[in-house]
């Protein structure tokens, strides 16, 4: 099998879908990988790693597309990437297939067999090819670290013969993968750090890492989660009584960092205009959702803007700030992923009656076959109304 590593051209993405360590591993499985000319330099990798490791180093990308059993991305493809495949060739990346509906169709034409690294299934098995766990884990860190840049106060409580600094008050609005390392990294810098979500059974998870848990508790919040780990459409009167309490404690915060998603959708509002208005003046927002949305309705992409002295952070890309983790933790989801698709002697033998493949291949044979995404024997599902973190 031929591995082909491309440089990443999405904007503002440094990470790379192979390191020297993961390569070692497969060319130790008879895999020959290639890799373009500079596509870890953003991750710290420079191209002599790459050869020591045993890769060849490519000039052009299109050699590599052209010549590929398997390509391995962070980001999906573009229109003219996917063109420059062959036929029957594997295409392993975070394809965001929301909202890649006609390059999917395209790559299904061209008959590249595609999987989706996001869509890989919550279960035991599937940990270490979990990429929104090890991208999203990243990313909550970064997010408090981008909120102490802009914070112009300290986190902990510092007595000194001049006077006492106050610990700094976080709040981190959706408690999955990214806000649970959100809170765990505040509170290691030494704030007072509080935590919601709509979903109850969060809770115990929130007070195991010395946070406050925030929400209004009632019969209807018991039942707020579905067997998959979604929240569900809550009555108008709960998302009141909710949206009141939240505005209460947001007002005393002195960050707040939010990072729910819904797959698929726009994200939730969370923080109204009205609600920053409240903020103090020196306040920062960090908005993990700012590429789907937004949690906060004056965060705008790729920029922090300042609104009557808080400060609210949009960046891009947030796990790509830390490209030499990511990249690591993504090559080794990437890794074990390819443990379940070639065989003892290194060819492609992909079992597609397998769980953890049935969750992340799209397309196979020149035909879409996620029924989520249009394959056959579609059905309509439970629409997942908010997930924490699924970055």
């Amino acid at each position: 099998m031929t591995i082909f590593i491309p440089k990443e051209t999405a904007q503002a993405e440094r990470r790379v879908a192979a390191t020297p360590d993961t390569i070692k591993k497969l060319i130790a499985q008879g895999c020959a990988v290639r890799v373009e000319k500079g596509a870890g330099l953003e991750s710290s990798i420079p191209d002599t790693l790459y050869t020591d490791a045993g890769a060849a180093i490519i000039d052009t990308a299109a050699d590599g597309f052209a010549q590929a059993d398997i390509v391995l991305k962070v980001q999906a493809p573009t229109i003219d990437e996917a063109a420059k495949m062959k036929k029957g060739a594997l295409l392993a990346c975070i394809m965001a297939p929301y909202q890649n509906a006609d390059l999917i169709a395209a790559l299904a034409k061209q008959g590249v067999d595609v999987f989706s690294m996001e869509l890989v299934p919550r279960i035991t098995r599937a940990q270490a090819m979990d990429v929104l766990s090890s991208q999203s884990n990243l990313a909550g860190y970064k997010a408090v670290l981008d909120a102490t840049e802009h914070f112009n106060r300290a986190f902990p409580m510092m007595m000194t013969a001049a006077g006492t600094v106050p610990p700094a008050r976080v709040f981190i609005m959706g408690v999955g993968v990214a806000g649970l390392q959100a809170i765990a990294t505040a509170k290691r810098l030494g704030a007072i750090v509080s935590a919601t979500d709509v979903r109850a059974a969060t809770k115990e998870q929130v007070q195991s890492l010395g946070a406050t848990f925030v929400m209004v508790e009632d019969e209807e919040s018991k039942a707020a989660e579905t067997a998959g780990g979604y929240a569900k459409e809550m009555s108008d009167a709960y998302k009141a009584k909710q949206a009141a309490l939240i505005a209460e404690t947001i007002a005393k915060q002195d960050i707040v960092i939010t990072t729910a998603l819904i797959p698929g959708r726009k994200a939730p509002t969370l923080v109204t205009a009205a609600m920053v208005k409240t903020m103090k003046p020196g306040s920062v927002i960090v908005d993990l959702a700012v590429e789907q949305g937004g949690n906060c309705e004056l965060s705008k992409v790729g920029e922090v803007v300042d609104v009557d002295g808080v400060k609210i952070v949009g960046h891009r890309n947030v796990p790509s700030r830390l490209s030499a983790n990511a990249s690591a933790l993504y090559s080794k989801n990437l890794l074990n992923l390819l443990g379940l698709v070639l065989n003892k002697d290194g060819a492609k033998d992909i079992p597609w009656d397998d769980d953890i493949i049935k969750g992340v291949a799209l397309t196979r044979d020149g035909a879409l076959i996620h029924p989520q995404f249009g394959g056959p024997q579609a059905a309509p599902k439970e629409q997942p109304t908010e997930k924490a973190a699924a970055q």
